[in-house]
């Protein structure tokens, strides 16, 4: 029998392609992946893709530098120094505008004692004395927008820098947040603090609210504040009975009150010795200067319906008894004239 060896032929090689003009013969093949089936649609098995790292994963972040940090710390804490005090400043105003008032202000405390003072509330103040406050301190007060015109206060910063005198004077709620927080200055530090207090509570009083604080926080003597001690100390009346005439010549003691004293016998004393410019500013308050100007604004009802007030101390007689009508001469006044009579 004549075996035959059958031979199997050997698998052809696959041919090798020429070098790739990208990649030299003698390069290291590249490692490549190819999507694994079932998963989903995905490119031909054929075609490789290149596996790419995910992004910014072996991508190092630049090291923050200490001055950086420093400065960012430094701006945080120089914003929250700005910010906490108007915070604070806008939550004070919202408790005066709810009834909060303090038996003392920043003025009162730099003055030292003894303090005569006594709160009194709008409704139990002369009309007379409002529409006198109105006329001869800020006759806008009820009808503008803010606590100043920005045109007036451009002028009176102008002035200040230039060393020239104020060409108008602060408003009234100017001098009412300068009377509670402030100090008697004339730096440009305590301007600009007393502008931005300003501002603040004059969005959040009211205008009769407003006048109401000023005229019992305001100084009308040494170490004398408000119109309950000023009408009795110096008229020997309650705030809601004083005349057109005293409530003027009260606004002629505003300017200077440190150097304004009381006549033996009563009201502000203008003889023999008093310092010229009291007795120019009081008899010019009284004579002139109010009287023109409520005049100008249609009168004394008309002066204080500007802050939206239309009755009169005698609309609320029947709450006289309260503690905050100042019918009865305060004990701090009565201290004060007894002590002056020796």
């Amino acid at each position: 029998m004549d075996i035959r060896t059958t031979r199997i032929p050997k698998r052809p090689s696959p041919p090798r392609s020429a070098p790739s003009a990208d990649r030299p013969e003698n390069e290291p093949p590249r490692f490549v992946s190819y999507p694994i089936p079932g998963t989903g649609t995905s490119p031909d098995p054929a075609t490789p893709t290149t596996t790419q790292p995910p992004a910014g994963a072996d991508q190092a972040q630049p090291p923050v530098q200490p001055g950086t940090r420093s400065r960012r710390k430094w701006r945080r804490k120089l914003l929250l120094a700005l910010i906490a005090p108007l915070v604070l400043a806008q939550i004070i105003a919202f408790t005066f505008s709810f009834g909060m008032t303090p038996p003392r202000t920043a003025y009162m405390l730099e003055a030292g004692e003894p303090v005569v003072y006594q709160f009194v509330s709008m409704n139990h103040i002369s009309r007379h004395l409002l529409a006198a406050t109105v006329a001869h301190e800020d006759e806008q007060l009820g009808t503008r927008v803010g606590a100043f015109d920005i045109g007036d206060f451009q002028a009176r910063a102008g002035a200040y820098f230039q060393g020239k005198p104020d060409p108008s004077g602060s408003t009234i709620p100017q001098q009412l947040v300068k009377n509670i927080f402030l100090w008697d200055d004339q730096s440009a530090v305590r301007k600009g603090l007393e502008a931005v207090l300003a501002t603040q509570f004059s969005y959040t009083l009211s205008a009769p609210r407003t006048l109401e604080l000023y005229l019992n926080y305001a100084q009308f003597g040494p170490h004398l504040y408000g119109v309950c001690a000023a009408s009795w100390y110096y008229f020997g009346t309650p705030p809601w009975n004083m005349s057109d005439y005293q409530s003027a010549q009260l606004m002629g003691v505003l300017p200077l009150p440190d150097l304004v004293r009381r006549d033996p016998n009563g009201g502000i004393y203008l003889g023999q010795g008093v310092h010229p410019a009291v007795w120019n500013l009081v008899n010019g308050a009284a004579n002139v200067w109010v009287p023109r100007q409520i005049a100008g604004l249609g009168g004394w009802q008309a002066a204080v319906a500007t802050v939206g007030i239309t009755d009169t101390a005698d609309s609320h007689a029947d709450r006289r008894a309260d503690s905050d009508s100042c019918s009865t001469m305060p004990q701090s006044v009565q201290d004060r004239i007894r002590s002056e009579a020796g």
